[in-house]
């Protein structure tokens, strides 16, 4: 596989800051001879907290990232000084991340939105001073707390891509072509199989200054949810799209037995993608006449809406616009 810059899954070694012990102290000056007890509490540990940045569209700057270590918060000290809190670790990643444990599997945060901060791990609380401690009954309290570890563990982050509406196809069904021209993205177009091997995302300017967005995502072959091809490692982007749309080129040998392989790689992989409303497009249409595209009709699923279109002769994207518009809309109400 090529060099990319498009990184979606990255395993971080990850430990939050250790809280400062709490200060066992007390009063001495030149006034005071036997003053109480004034012992500082620790400073709290470091967290990992995790932003969302629409900046950003790839883990690649967190890739070398192997070790994420918080730093501990300070010891408390006399006259009732907190001690400095550990500085915190702050980790910008691309809307569509989603934290988990690696050992337990467990998803444990997601990034939906720009700006969203969320605690991954927290840093330890700081130990209480020997001042807390103090009573009638013991007024030069000998003891203070340790502050308590912060949280050390593997963790994974796995990024999938937010698009309105997702590509999905055999290798060379014109996936790339489709968004190249829809779009001002330029994808990797070529005449042999899996060209797209990283997904690819483009904005369609629709009418009245609306927009949406569309990924083109790697082709998928038969047995793809079980590693063929290029497997499963970019099936998890189909989780975010609203809309799949099926293209498949007119010169298929068998356009109903294609679309029904595609659906069974998707169920295989995450039997909830059937809930995601469908579209068939029938692409490379330039190359069929009226009774052949009434031929192909009659085979398509009825409950799903087809058209036919074409990249190269700009033929049929306009209903295709139309057609991903009011379905979109009709989804998100």
């Amino acid at each position: 596989m090529e060099k990319s810059n498009f990184v979606d899954q990255i395993r971080i070694f990850c430990r939050s800051g250790h809280g400062g012990a709490g200060s066992r102290h007390f009063m001495r000056n030149k006034f005071t001879a036997l003053g109480g007890p004034d012992g500082g509490d620790g400073g709290r540990g470091g967290h990992i907290i995790l932003r969302g940045n629409r900046n950003l569209w790839t883990l690649l700057h967190l890739r070398y990232f192997k070790n994420v270590l918080a730093e501990n918060g300070e010891s408390g000290s006399g006259n009732n000084k907190t001690g400095r809190f550990g500085k915190d670790i702050i980790l910008e990643v691309p809307l569509g991340t989603v934290a988990r444990d690696e050992e337990t599997g467990k998803q444990e945060i997601e990034i939906l939105e720009d700006g969203q901060e969320v605690i991954w791990m927290p840093g330890g609380k700081g130990g209480l001073g020997n001042s807390h401690f103090a009573t009638p009954t013991n007024q030069a309290p000998e003891h203070a707390q340790p502050g308590l570890p912060g949280e050390e563990a593997w963790k994974v982050l796995e990024l999938k891509v937010l698009a309105d509406v997702g590509l999905v196809g055999f290798p060379n069904a014109g996936k790339s072509t489709l968004l190249s021209v829809i779009t001002a993205a330029k994808p990797k177009i070529a005449d042999y199989a899996f060209t797209t091997i990283t997904p690819n995302l483009g904005i369609v300017e629709y009418r009245d200054g609306k927009s949406f967005c569309i990924a083109d995502l790697p082709g998928i072959i038969e047995g793809a949810a079980e590693g063929k091809g290029l497997g499963h490692r970019f099936l998890r982007h189909i989780e975010r799209n609203p809309i799949l749309l099926f293209l498949i080129p007119a010169d298929s040998d068998n356009h109903r037995r294609e679309f029904d392989i595609l659906v069974n790689e998707l169920e295989q992989y995450n039997s909830d993608l059937m809930h995601k409303q469908f579209i068939i497009a029938i692409s490379k249409s330039d190359l069929l006449d009226q009774e052949l595209m009434d031929a192909i009709s009659s085979e398509l699923p009825k409950e799903y809406p087809h058209l036919f279109i074409s990249a190269v002769a700009q033929k049929g994207l306009i209903e295709l616009k139309d057609l991903l518009w009011k379905e979109l809309n009709t989804t998100r109400e």
